[in-house]
């Protein structure tokens, strides 16, 4: 199935140098997790501190889990301050 990731503020620079808009197409098992997700990117778990299914926010325990369906997009943020 294919899904749509996205890495927000500092965590984009983990994707491939050649994507657009934060975000970028994979094609995934049916029973992926979102810590899977999490760590192709080699995102830090502890940075991954606000994860979104379709806009849906994804409790950390439910994480390692399979959620996704095909077309779903994942968006993932660090920690932000502001000030």
């Amino acid at each position: 199935m294919k899904v749509t990731v996205k890495l927000f503020a500092t965590l984009s620079d983990l994707l491939p140098p050649e994507t657009r808009d934060n975000a970028v197409e994979l094609e995934v098992p049916a029973d992926i997790t979102p810590n899977a997700v999490i760590d192709q990117f080699r995102v830090p778990r502890k940075l991954a501190h606000l994860v979104l299914r379709n806009g849906i926010y994804i409790e950390p325990e439910q994480r390692d889990q399979p959620l996704f369906e095909d077309g779903d997009v994942i968006a993932i943020w660090p920690p932000i301050a502001g000030g």
